[in-house]
């Protein structure tokens, strides 16, 4: 089978790398408020007004936001959305599917799955993988 994932992990470790990456995602969502209060759209690259900002390079706060997202997904995760927090990990299901082990920022811990397909909206409880 080809898959679109390299790397794709247990849910154990999924679990272990979640724990490291728990404060870099807090960071992202504080660092995408700061960006937000500003008047910065971190998807346009551009401040929310259209208006110069002065500065020929990015701000200091979109800087880091990109060097934490880079650090997460060189570890092998994906970050799905910066603002709830969203983080998926490439997961093989029993029958060779290719699936995304499913986090949230503010939940416990790893407890959700979804297919590539359906997304966040198509959520599954573990016990159903």
């Amino acid at each position: 089978m080809s898959y679109i994932h390299k790397k794709h992990f247990t849910l154990e470790s999924a679990r272990e790398l979640l724990e490291q990456i728990k404060p870099l995602v807090a960071r992202l969502i504080e660092l995408k408020k700061d960006l937000d209060a500003k008047g910065y759209d971190i998807y346009r690259h551009r401040y929310f007004s259209g208006g110069p900002n002065g500065l020929k390079n990015y701000p200091p706060e979109l800087e880091e936001l990109v060097a934490i997202i880079e650090r997460i997904e060189s570890l092998g995760a994906l970050v799905k959305g910066i603002d709830r927090g969203l983080i998926d990990f490439p997961y093989i299901r029993e029958n060779g599917q290719e699936v995304y082990l499913c986090w949230m920022f503010g939940e416990d811990d790893i407890q959700y799955w979804h297919t590539i397909s359906d997304g966040f909206m198509g959520r599954r409880p573990l016990d159903e993988i």
